[in-house]
């Protein structure tokens, strides 16, 4: 397994505009999304959280984000961009690995479209929305593609939180209710 570190708050990297994806194909593209998908699943383990990962928290400038939703096969997206953003927005509970301490509530857009490459270099176009939480998911995800944080989007500074009060408060009505594994060492 190829779990890497993760970058933390503070660090100037996760503030960095990430670079398109020459080709999606390359050998290199395989070796990224096996690092992201087994970074990703450790800290899924270890805490219950984590649906999604940008190469960036890896230190990594690319366009590129994997996803893991529960039941679902593994996600990546190359070189995503968002197309269209609904008018309507919504607030809702927001996480990151890269501050996995801290809880905040943010506005998203209810609805997006999004553009993204396959690992063939194929292009694929979706609209996300409600169902699996996806709209909320892919903004968090791309705005790390850009060096925004879900904590630069926070609607309401007396709506930050700690994960033990979240925990305590809210993670039983948010899309974070499944409950954390053990990881042994």
């Amino acid at each position: 397994m190829a779990v890497k570190s993760i970058l933390q708050l503070g660090d100037p990297r996760l503030r960095e505009i990430a670079s398109p994806v020459q080709d999606p194909s390359a050998p290199e593209m395989a070796a990224l999304v096996k690092d992201l998908a087994d970074t990703l699943a450790h800290w899924r383990a270890a805490t219950g959280y984590g649906r999604g990962i940008a190469a960036p928290q890896l230190g990594v400038p690319l366009r590129v984000i994997f996803l893991q939703l529960p039941g679902e096969k593994p996600w990546p997206l190359i070189n995503p961009e968002i197309l269209e953003r609904s008018e309507e927005k919504i607030v809702v509970w927001d996480a990151c690995l890269s501050f996995l301490s801290i809880f905040m509530q943010v506005e998203r857009n209810r609805e997006i479209t999004v553009r993204y490459q396959d690992m063939k270099g194929e292009n694929h176009e979706l609209a996300a929305g409600d169902d699996r939480n996806l709209s909320e998911l892919l903004q968090h995800e791309i705005d790390h593609l850009d060096g925004v944080l879900a904590v630069d989007r926070i609607t309401d500074i007396k709506a930050l939180c700690t994960r033990e009060e979240f925990e305590k408060r809210y993670r039983q009505s948010s899309p974070y209710a499944v409950a954390p594994a053990t990881i042994e060492s």
